[in-house]
C-alpha cells in the first residue's frame, strides 16, 4: 500500500468536493434565504482538510494500484458522507444532528434518496438544492469525474475507475484512454441532465424545481424539493418525462455511448441487458395497474395506468420518486415493488439494485444447471448476445450474489435488533442496500422516527449498495492486506 500517493489523492478530491458547496452559495445570495454560513464554513473546512492532506505529499508522482484504488474509494466515500454532512449540521433550517445529517448526505451521495428531514418544503432553497446537488455528483460517481481531473494533476486514475464503476463486466472502455471513457460518460449524463431540466420546465415546472428534479431523475435517486415528492405537481406530463427520463437513465451509459456514436437505435434492440431491462419493468408496470384497478385501489382506470406505471419505473429502477403512497397500497403491490428493486437498473447505470445483468447470468445459469441434469456430459457455454462469457465472469457474479444475500441477512438482523418491527427493518434494509430510498412501515414516508442506531447501519448498507459489496469488503478481508 502506497500510503503517500493515497493521502496525496483523497487531499486532491477533498479539495474538488469544497467546490461543490459555491454553488449553493451562489443560490443562497439569489433567495436571500440565510444560510449562506452553512456553505461558507463548509467550503473552507473541506477546503483546508484537503489541503491539510496534499501539502505534505504534493510532489509525489506514482502510479495508483489496484489496492490503492480501493483503499481511495471507500474511505473517500467515508469522508464525503461526513463532510457531505457539515451544510445541514451548520443550518439553522433545518439544524440537524450529527447522525441525522451523515445519513442525510449519504443517502445523497448514494443517490438512495431516503431522506430524516420533515417538512422539505420549508427549507431555504440553497439546503433545497444542496440536496439534489449531492445526487446528481453521487449518480455518476465522483470518483469518475475525478479521473477526468486527476491526470492534469499527475495521477493515472484507470485503477480508481475499475474500483468505482458498477456491474461484472468492468473492463471495457468506450474509448482508447480512460480520461476521454470518464469524459464521456460525463457529456452523456450533463446531456442528459439538460434535457430532463427543459422538459420539466416546459411542462410547468419553475426552473427551479425542473433544475433540482432533473439532479435526481438522472441520477435516480430521488430527492425531491418537496414533502409529496413529484405527486406536488398533480401532473400526468409531469410524471411521464419522469418515467421517461428514469427508464433513460437505468439504461447503461456505455450503450448510450454507443448508440449515439452509431446514430442507431438499434444498438439497444441489439442488448440482451436492455431488453430483460424493459421487459420487467413493462410486467411489473401492466401487474401494478391492473390490480390497483381491479381491487378499486384506484377507480379510475386511466388514474391506475398512471400511477401503476410511474411506481413500477421509480421503483423498480431504484429512483424512488413517489406520486401516492404506495405502501398504503395493497401488499402484494407493495411487495412486488420491493422486489423489482432488487434487480434494479442496468450494470453502468446510475441505478442501484443486483443489476439486469447478473439476473439475466443467474437464470441462465440456472437454465443450464437443469439441462445438465438432464444431459450431464454436454457442454453448454453461457452467451450473452454473441459473446460467450468466461467462467470467471460467471463465477464473480454467483460470488457477488452469495455476498449481497449474506450481507442483506447480517444487516436485516442488525436493524431488527434495535427494536424496529420487521416490516420496517426487512423493507428498511432493501431500500438502503438497493439505493432506492422509501420503504414501508416506518420508513414509507421518511426515516425520521427510526433509532441513531439504526440510521448508522443503513448508512453502511447505503454505502455498501453504492460500491457493490466487493469494493468495501475487499478492503476487510484479511487477504488484502498480507503483502
Amino acid at each position: 500500500m502506497q500510503k503517500n500517493v493515497i493521502q496525496r489523492i483523497l487531499g486532491l478530491l477533498l479539495m474538488i468536493f469544497s467546490l461543490t458547496m459555491l454553488p449553493p452559495i451562489v443560490i443562497s445570495l439569489i433567495y436571500q434565504d440565510g444560510a449562506i454560513k452553512a456553505f461558507a464554513l463548509g467550503f473552507f473546512i473541506i477546503l483546508f482538510s484537503g489541503l491539510f492532506f496534499w501539502l505534505p505529499v504534493k510532489h509525489i508522482r506514482k502510479e495508483l494500484r489496484l489496492a490503492d484504488g480501493f483503499i481511495v474509494v471507500v474511505m473517500f466515500w467515508f469522508v464525503l458522507g461526513l463532510t457531505g454532512s457539515f451544510p445541514f449540521m451548520f443550518a439553522d433550517n433545518p439544524h440537524m444532528s450529527f447522525t441525522d445529517s451523515v445519513f442525510e448526505s449519504i443517502s445523497g451521495l448514494t443517490t438512495t434518496g431516503g431522506t430524516v428531514i420533515i417538512g422539505i418544503d420549508q427549507l431555504p432553497e440553497s439546503i433545497q438544492f444542496y440536496r439534489q446537488q449531492l445526487q446528481w455528483l453521487g449518480g455518476m460517481g465522483i470518483i469518475v469525474l475525478a479521473v477526468a481531473v486527476l491526470p492534469m494533476l499527475g495521477v493515472g486514475g484507470m485503477q480508481l475507475y475499475k474500483a468505482e464503476t458498477p456491474g461484472p463486466m468492468k473492463d471495457s472502455k468506450l474509448t482508447p484512454r480512460i480520461t476521454e471513457t470518464a469524459k464521456a460518460l460525463w457529456y452523456i449524463y450533463l446531456g442528459l441532465t439538460v434535457a430532463c431540466a427543459l422538459s420539466y420546465f416546459l411542462a410547468g415546472m419553475t426552473l427551479f424545481d425542473a433544475i433540482c428534479h432533473a439532479f435526481s431523475t438522472v441520477a435516480i435517486g430521488g430527492f425531491s424539493t418537496h414533502d409529496a415528492s413529484i405527486g406536488y405537481f398533480n401532473s400526468t406530463s409531469i410524471e411521464m418525462i419522469a418515467v421517461v427520463f428514469m427508464l433513460v437513465s437505468g439504461i447503461n451509459f456505455a450503450l448510450h455511448f454507443v448508440a449515439v456514436r452509431q446514430l442507431s437505435f438499434k444498438t439497444y434492440l441489439a442488448d440482451s441487458e436492455f431488453k430483460l431491462y424493459i421487459t420487467i419493468l413493462v410486467s411489473v408496470a401492466v401487474i401494478v395497474s391492473t390490480v390497483l384497478y381491479t381491487t378499486e385501489t384506484i377507480s379510475d382506470a386511466e388514474s391506475a395506468i398512471v400511477k401503476g406505471i410511474f411506481q413500477a419505473v421509480s421503483i423498480g429502477t431504484t429512483t424512488g420518486f413517489t406520486t401516492a403512497e404506495y405502501y398504503n397500497w395493497p401488499g402484494f403491490i407493495s411487495i412486488l415493488l420491493l422486489m423489482a428493486s432488487f434487480i434494479g437498473g442496468c450494470a453502468g447505470s446510475t441505478g442501484g439494485g443486483i443489476k439486469v445483468i447478473r439476473f439475466l447470468l443467474l437464470i441462465k445459469q440456472g437454465l443450464r444447471e437443469i439441462t445438465r441434469l438432464i444431459h450431464p456430459n454436454v457442454i453448454i457455454p453461457i452467451t450473452v448476445g454473441n459473446k460467450t462469457l468466461s467462467h470467471r465472469v460467471i463465477d464473480a457474479v454467483w460470488g457477488f450474489f452469495a455476498l449481497y444475500v449474506g450481507t442483506f441477512v447480517i444487516m436485516y438482523l442488525a436493524i431488527a435488533l434495535t427494536g424496529l418491527d420487521l416490516i420496517t427493518a426487512f423493507s428498511s434494509v432493501v431500500a438502503c442496500m438497493n439505493n432506492l430510498g422509501p420503504g414501508l412501515g416506518e420508513v414509507g414516508s421518511n426515516y425520521a422516527k427510526i433509532g441513531d442506531p439504526a440510521k448508522w447501519i443503513l448508512c453502511v448498507a447505503m454505502l455498501l449498495g453504492r460500491l457493490e459489496i466487493f469494493t468495501l469488503l475487499v478492503i476487510l478481508s484479511p487477504a488484502f492486506w498480507k503483502r
